[in-house]
């Protein structure tokens, strides 16, 4: 999708924030643990090659959710490690390994099935996924783990590091948190050979639970400035929201009590009043559920009124304001803010989800 540089809706990305957040966090984990940084999903929105450069000096490597993201962050000049998190095919292990990039290998068919395509392993680097309860992809059983690995260091596989995933790090209820460590923490603890970087810990484990953390972290929500967990924990230090998005007021009008706004004649006006339409819609990622919600103009709340359209959104003003007035739809104006978690709570999801809905038809501008 093209990015549209010539209509006033943009997204500004502060990089020197999410540098910020992330010497933040590295200030409260253990000093032995690496560090890294979860570019996965255009890095949730906010690009992915920009933010990867900007977190050089200061992160041990980037974690991506497939391979073709991994080749963009090459292709950029990026040569530090790169885990892809999700399951890449047997048929891809020649690129991954003349590319360089980890794989990461979660059950004995993946081994199978590259046995029996005659794929040559040797040389390859991979990280093993424990399946601790999570219920998606990961080894379940020592057994399967210590075969696995036995396995592949008999292809001559480098099996240089071993993870799991946390389903409720970033809930105030503790116990599954509780039964997953212990789970990981007993299967690592007896493998015939343990790699050499143990990690599980996500955002929401190096924010709340810190003292769990083995040799390794990986950020990904908190790089951004937002919190993992909604509104439910507290963070336990500042971060600062690296993202925010702008557009501007195209056209104003007045109508009347009983007219009506948008596909649906979904909002009749009670009374006079003024609207004005913005250029941006549910193909930028801005959706329909966002009706009801509200924007800021001028440091005042203004309501989205009838359905958001493909690439138009109506909004109700308290006066006048022409046409190129600035319109905040996430960050802060004057005394006023509009965050992510704000939307999502509009939405019914999450933060994670708003920003990496932001389509690219929005153009990216970083302050550096």
């Amino acid at each position: 999708m093209i990015s549209s540089k010539h209509r006033p809706t943009v997204a500004t990305v502060d990089l020197n924030a999410i540098r910020a957040n992330v010497e933040a966090v590295q200030k409260h984990i253990p000093q032995r643990a690496k560090t890294f940084a979860v570019v996965k999903a255009n890095a949730y929105g906010h690009g992915s090659i920009e933010v990867s450069k900007a977190l050089l000096p200061i992160v041990d490597g980037y974690c991506v959710s497939n391979l073709d993201e991994a080749l963009e962050l090459r292709q950029a000049g990026i040569s530090k490690e790169i885990l892809v998190l999700g399951i890449v095919l047997p048929e891809e292990i020649d690129l991954a390994k003349k590319e360089k990039i980890t794989l990461t290998v979660a059950n004995l068919d993946w081994l199978k099935e590259a046995n029996q395509k005659d794929i040559d392993l040797k040389g390859c680097h991979v990280h093993l996924k424990i399946d601790s309860g999570m219920g998606r992809i990961g080894l379940r059983t020592l057994e399967e783990a210590d075969q696995l690995i036995a396995n592949l260091l008999e292809a001559e596989v480098k099996v240089d590091g071993i993870f799991t995933h946390f389903a409720t790090a970033d809930e105030a209820d503790n116990q599954k948190f509780t039964e997953q460590l212990q789970f990981f923490t007993d299967l690592v603890g007896a493998l015939a050979y343990k790699p050499a970087m143990v990690h599980a810990s996500n955002s929401a484990t190096s924010l709340w639970h810190s003292d769990t953390i083995f040799n390794a972290v990986r950020l990904g929500i908190v790089i951004y400035g937002l919190n993992p967990s909604g509104h439910a924990l507290e963070l336990p230090y500042p971060l600062k929201a690296a993202l925010s998005l702008e557009t501007a007021i195209v056209q104003v009008k007045k109508i009347n009590a009983g007219d009506t706004v948008g596909y649906g004649a979904s909002y009749k006006a009670k009374e006079e009043e003024i609207v004005a339409t913005l250029p941006i819609g549910y193909a930028d990622g801005w959706t329909r559920d966002l009706q009801g919600f509200h924007v800021l103009v001028d440091g005042q709340f203004c309501e989205i009124i009838g359905r958001v359209s493909m690439d138009q959104t109506t909004i109700r003003l308290p006066k006048y304001y022409p046409i190129g007035s600035k319109v905040t739809l996430i960050g802060q104006e004057a005394e006023q803010v509009i965050t992510a978690t704000d939307l999502a709570d509009q939405k019914g999801t999450i933060n994670y989800e708003v920003l990496c809905l932001l389509s690219d038809r929005i153009p990216r501008y970083y302050k550096n």
